[in-house]
């Protein structure tokens, strides 16, 4: 019988767009239906996240910042800065997608691996989003799993083309956090912050100088900080079509550079976020994406059973922080 591969996904929170806004919202339901196709996740093991509690959210987020991107709304100038008109669905979703996390993670520990089919929303600060990015989710899953005895010395890999500057910035001065970035250097964000390590990328790069670079850096980092626990932020927009990308890499390349992830954190729980894509038409980020949950279904498939796995239900209800 095949084991679980627990994901969930908020895609079912739907936020109104204005008509050919480059937002890629359309690639999440055609990648699940690819993914349970393929036999890649079970229908039974695919959770619809809900909205995350505020007090899980205030556990990383400033009080007043989620009032305004939750509830009264952002400002014109807050919403050029995220690249989206705010309404309270986009409030919605984005609580969704911070569940999403929040609970992959706890099933990562249980199983080894779990994920988001979303998530990944690197560029949210703790007063401000950015770049698509409301809320952030990685660093919200953090604090939860804290407050819980989790999670002590977490490592976030993050591999989306663009650095994570939000979540680099949220654990600037707290070295139990290692915040690990390969990224195109002349993508956004124009000012870099600065994380544990970030290695930048030319214009260009292909499969074999990116993946020289990830086994340069990667297996050392991990070794040198000893991680209990393994985020994943596994965009895919690396790719050579990808509208917003600037390296080069190939679909062969995207799938070797997760297949060598995965490796490198055998014997970690890895939770994995889904990350940016947006290849214009979509197809092809839905086909980078697929490949990375397919990476994540071997890596599960790998790891030694260890007794009867608690279930893990869409309702679970988790100890208030």
């Amino acid at each position: 019988m095949s084991r679980p591969l627990h994901v969930w996904t908020s895609h079912h929170h739907p936020v109104p767009l204005p008509r050919g806004h480059r937002f890629p919202i359309g690639k999440h339901a055609p990648l699940i239906a690819r993914l349970l196709a393929e036999g890649v996740v079970r229908a039974e093991d695919v959770h619809p996240a809900e909205p995350t509690p505020i007090e899980w959210l205030a556990l990383a987020h400033d009080r007043e910042y989620l009032a305004r991107a939750l509830e009264r709304g952002l400002d014109p100038a807050d919403e050029r800065r995220l690249g989206l008109p705010w309404s309270p669905a986009l409030g919605r979703r984005a609580r969704a997608a911070v569940d999403g996390t929040v609970r992959a993670a706890f099933a990562a520990l249980e199983h080894g691996v779990a994920g988001n089919l979303a998530g990944g929303s690197h560029h949210a600060f703790r007063d401000h989003g950015e770049a698509y990015c409301l809320l952030n989710d990685v660093a919200v899953a953090i604090a939860v799993l804290r407050a819980h005895g989790h999670a002590r010395r977490p490592f976030v890999a993050d591999l989306d083309v663009h650095q994570g500057n939000g979540t680099a910035v949220m654990f600037a001065d707290d070295p139990s956090v290692f915040t690990f970035s390969i990224h195109a250097g002349s993508n956004y964000p124009l000012h870099k912050a600065r994380g544990s390590l970030d290695v930048a990328l030319p214009d260009r790069t292909g499969d074999d100088a990116y993946l020289a670079a990830l086994d340069k850096h990667l297996p050392a980092a991990l070794e040198r900080h000893a991680p209990d626990l393994v985020f994943y932020q596994a965009g895919v927009d690396a790719l050579a079509a990808d509208r917003l990308g600037r390296l080069a890499l190939s679909h062969a390349g995207l799938a070797e550079r997760d297949a060598r992830l995965f490796a490198a954190c055998a014997g970690l729980p890895v939770v994995v976020t889904l990350g940016g894509g947006y290849s214009d038409p979509l197809d092809a980020s839905i086909e980078a994406h697929a490949a990375v949950w397919r990476a994540a279904r071997r890596a599960r498939d790998r790891r030694p059973v260890a007794g009867p796995a608690r279930p893990v239900h869409p309702g679970d209800a988790l100890p208030t922080a």
